[in-house]
């Protein structure tokens, strides 16, 4: 089996997750998502008020050496056991998750094309854009409603670290991407997705 692998990228509150989730309903035999968001540091031994205090927007926070290796798996067809994190103790829970290798594997996070070897194993690279105000306003209401965040720590965590390391760490890789769109939504670009993935369907069926 030919494992294709999506790079989907962009912004804080950009659209990612709706897009991954219109590709992934859109082919959802042969799909597999995986969430760099999952690759964030074990802290166990670290007091939930100083984790509080991370910055979880720089690379540095996140393990993208094991990511990179769990890849590498998925394209030789093998499955996969990733972690998952748990943002309302800003920690991985202590549950894993099986990741089957299918012909497209989509990587979804803010960072997935700051990373040189994550970007020339992507066959496929997508940047989502969106307004910086529509982004905020989108993070504060999912941070409330599924992150048990209070409004006062959002803003400051928005400013500290969300926006400054945006700038630095995520937006000079939009012109790295195959694709870039702005919102989640965006049809023409969803399109172009499509016919890239029914594409490589045709081919990997052809004798």
């Amino acid at each position: 089996m030919n494992v294709h692998l999506i790079g989907i990228a962009g912004g804080s509150g950009s659209g990612k997750s709706t897009f991954t989730d219109m590709l992934k309903n859109r082919f959802p035999d042969d799909i597999s998502v995986i969430y760099h968001d999952n690759y964030y540091r074990d802290q166990s031994d670290v007091p939930l008020e100083e984790r509080a205090k991370v910055n979880y927007d720089h690379p540095d926070a996140l393990e993208t050496d094991m990511l990179y290796g769990h890849l590498l798996a998925l394209k030789r067809g093998e499955a996969i056991t990733c972690p998952v994190y748990d943002f309302s103790c800003h920690n991985r829970s202590d549950k894993l998750l099986t990741v089957e290798p299918k012909p497209f594997i989509i990587v979804e996070g803010i960072l997935v094309l700051t990373d040189d070897r994550l970007r020339d194993l992507f066959d496929l690279k997508i940047y989502v854009d969106a307004d910086p105000d529509e982004r905020i306003l989108r993070r504060i209401l999912r941070d409330v409603k599924e992150r048990g965040r209070d409004l006062e720590g959002i803003i400051d965590q928005y400013l500290t670290t969300v926006k400054p390391m945006h700038y630095h760490y995520v937006e000079p890789y939009k012109s790295k991407a195959d694709i870039v769109l702005n919102s989640g939504k965006n049809e023409q670009a969803f399109a172009m997705a499509e016919a890239w993935i029914q594409n490589h369907i045709k081919e990997d069926q052809e004798p």
